[in-house]
């Protein structure tokens, strides 16, 4: 046997920009999945998927041209239901035979726990690679996630875009093959433009260079280094910096064959607009890089991706210049329009917008917000009052023209418009920075205003969610509250704001519960059949028993929501389970407390004490919940018996001497440190003494030992959860 190197190419009509690289990907794993199954070796160093937006392809180095033997193993009856009283073969294992083609006695017999039992084996020469391919290729292609293939012809086989050749060549042979109503061949297509013929292809490793010569980048990292290079190299020449994000730039990659920047420009008096309107027109919508100055000013250059090399690039550059003049023209109508009306102005519509049917008008949603972030202001050493005057302005740009047509722009525009009319940088800053985190990676918001105004959305968001019933399950999670309440958490988290965060939770829940009832009783005043009155008087009692019982229960609903979205943050950071459950047990009101706690708690572990002291909180914790009656509130020296017990409760008490002020000062990492000198003790207490002796007095004298010891040991974190 041999290695050869295998090419596969299917070419198509243009693959969708976005799905092109996940379709490339299965065709490649489909394929290596195949042969693989089949037990084909191959040679995969450095083989990836290879794709245009015109190809996908698979191209590996080398692959078996034959399959090793193909062993086989039927096992057959056991002997005392395959042999008679005679040693004569029963019916059972005259079928078993027969269905093997052999007589029984040529069958072979092994043994297992149940007995000795006939087995069949069987070997059999692997089948050509060449026979197998395009069974493995017709796999690859119907595992692909293409959930509505397009049919072209008369034919009745789809896929993601009509198929015009298919190149199959292991060696220097091709494998004959149909598939998609296409014979295999070794002819590919160059460029659609610039070299719109057939590419001979005398081999697999001529692949890429024979399509680089037709003007074809079939490696989508060679377009991605030619776009990058372009750019920049274009950006150099108009004096500025290409802003290349990687979202823009991938589906760059996935649009064109053979990259070829050009250098665009536009009118100076676009850049009066924000310039986030202008970039994201120039991204989102016709995928072209914004050129900025050196202090991330965008200039009035940009440039876009052709194609194709063209003989007059200044005709190219018109053309893409034509195509963005119109939706710039569009943004600075909005803008200048919006100017007019003033941000204060816009908010007079925010009433007669619903923000969602049980939580009232998005006026509502701003006057509780106003109320959080002043509470929050208040918290955490800001200004309330410029707190109050941010959150009343925060959502007015919902009713500007700009953010209308670019939603995406919410906040942002919002501080345009603050800026121009007037109001402090901090509070226009905060209008924009209350959307931060925007999306999984997001930086949290800089300024300490900007961080209680996302505090306080993302609070009456969750509060609202819960009390109006929208709780996530499964996938569904309308109100993305999963993601505003990791939001919330990395804000207070990475600001060190101390916050209580179980009482914010109470006074957003009761306002958020309020609000739900006064949408129910509107509903009854507005209600136009008995059936609507029913309905509304219904949800309106539910409310009030919801906020009339206990708030406990709603609030650790919330708390516990948001502790779930942390331990996923926590475990990317590299913190075990174990630390997050030790801590999480504790419920502590502060998230910035939960996580020095945490930070603690990953220091204590590495010390050689962690386990044995973990272990014996676990043990005390066992002890006290089995003991029976009332055990004292402190402990009886004069009823210290044993050696042992006197020398832990001495220790114990210059523990609880030592760690009163860290605890105070939430110092835990010197709390655990110094808890950690009292592992001797503990030993020698477990080793040398019984607790549930006979005497009653000394049995919870020892007890109230055991207590005080393990009320300290657990004062950080509950670091039982530390032992195996």
């Amino acid at each position: 046997m041999s290695m050869l190197p295998l090419l596969i190419e299917l070419g198509t009509e243009e693959l969708p920009v976005k799905a092109l690289p996940g379709l490339a990907q299965a065709f490649f794993d489909g394929v290596i999945d195949g042969l693989a199954r089949r037990g084909i070796a191959f040679d995969r160093d450095g083989a990836k998927p290879l794709s245009t937006p015109r190809r996908l392809a698979v191209l590996l180095p080398g692959v078996e041209t034959e399959q090793p033997e193909q062993h086989s193993e039927v096992l057959g009856p056991y002997l005392d239901i395959a042999l008679d009283a005679d040693g004569q073969p029963t019916r059972a294992l005259s079928g078993f035979a027969a269905k093997a083609g052999l007589d029984w006695s040529a069958l072979q017999r092994t043994r297992d726990a149940k007995g000795e039992r006939f087995v069949h084996r069987a070997v059999k020469p692997g089948a050509r690679t060449a026979q197998l391919l395009p069974e493995i290729l017709r796999e690859a292609i119907a595992a692909m996630p293409i959930p509505k293939p397009m049919r072209w012809g008369a034919h009745e086989y789809g896929f993601a875009r009509p198929v015009h050749w298919l190149v199959l060549l292991h060696g220097k042979d091709v494998v004959p093959a149909e598939l998609l109503g296409l014979s295999s061949d070794r002819m590919s297509r160059g460029h659609r433009f610039m070299a719109d013929k057939q590419v001979w292809l005398s081999t697999p490793e001529d692949y890429v260079e024979s399509l680089k010569a037709a003007f074809v980048l079939v490696d989508p990292d060679a377009r991605r280094e030619r776009i990058v290079h372009e750019v920049n190299a274009a950006a150099t020449r108009a004096g500025g910096v290409a802003r290349i994000t990687e979202d823009n730039l991938e589906q760059v990659v996935n649009l064109v064959e053979w990259p070829a920047a050009v250098l665009c420009g536009f009118e100076r008096e676009f850049l009066a607009v924000p310039q986030e309107a202008l970039i994201e027109t120039m991204e989102i919508n016709q995928k072209f890089f914004p050129v900025l100055d050196n202090a991330g000013k965008l200039t009035e250059k940009f440039i876009g991706i052709a194609n194709i090399e063209s003989k007059d690039v200044r005709e190219v550059a018109k053309g893409y210049e034509r195509v963005i003049r119109p939706r710039f023209s569009d943004a600075k109508f909005f803008f200048d329009e919006d100017l007019k009306q003033g941000l204060v102005a816009m908010g007079d519509g925010l009433s007669s917008v619903t923000y969602q049917a049980k939580l009232g008008s998005v006026a509502d949603k701003v006057a509780r917000v106003c109320a959080l972030a002043q509470a929050v202001a208040a918290q955490i050493g800001v200004d309330p009052v410029l707190a109050k005057r941010a959150a009343e302005l925060a959502k007015n740009d919902l009713q500007s023209r700009m953010v209308g047509e670019f939603p995406e722009l919410q906040g942002i525009a919002g501080r345009h418009y603050a800026l121009a009319g007037g109001e402090s940088p901090g509070v226009a800053l905060a209008i924009d920075e209350a959307y931060q985190p925007r999306f999984g990676g997001d930086d949290i918001a800089l300024s300490p205003l900007g961080k209680v105004l996302a505090i306080a959305e993302r609070l009456d968001t969750l509060a609202g969610g819960f009390a109006a019933g929208l709780k996530p399950t499964g996938n569904k999670d309308p109100f993305a509250l999963r993601r505003n309440a990791l939001g919330l958490a990395r804000t207070v988290i990475e600001s060190g704001f101390d916050l209580d965060l179980r009482g914010s939770i109470s006074s957003a829940r009761h306002a958020a519960l309020n609000a739900c009832v006064a949408s129910a009783e509107k509903a009854i005043s507005d209600a136009k059949s008995d059936k609507d009155l029913v309905s509304a008087t219904k949800l309106r009692d539910a409310t009030l028993a919801l906020r009339e019982g206990d708030p406990a229960a709603g609030i650790d609903e919330l708390y516990d929501f948001i502790l779930d979205r942390l331990k996923g943050y926590y475990a990317d950071k590299g913190v075990p389970a174990t630390h997050f459950n030790a801590v999480a047990e504790l419920k502590p009101a502060s998230l910035y407390d939960f996580d020095r706690r945490l930070d603690a708690i990953g220091t204590f572990a590495v010390l050689p004490e962690a386990e044995a002291l973990a272990a014996a909180n676990k043990r005390i914790r066992n002890i006290l919940r089995k003991a029976e009656g009332e055990i004292p509130g402190s402990i009886d020296p004069s009823l210290l018996r044993e050696p042992a017990e006197s020398e832990l409760a001495e220790a114990v008490t210059a523990a609880i001497d030592d760690t009163g002020i860290a605890l105070a000062q939430k110092d835990y990492v010197a709390v655990l440190g110094r808890l950690a000198r009292l592992r001797p003790q503990v030993d020698a207490f477990f080793d040398q003494v019984m607790v549930n002796v006979d005497d009653l007095a000394v049995r919870n004298n020892r007890l109230a030992l055991l207590r005080t010891l393990g009320d300290r040991l657990g004062s950080v974190a509950a670091i039982e959860h530390l032992s195996s």
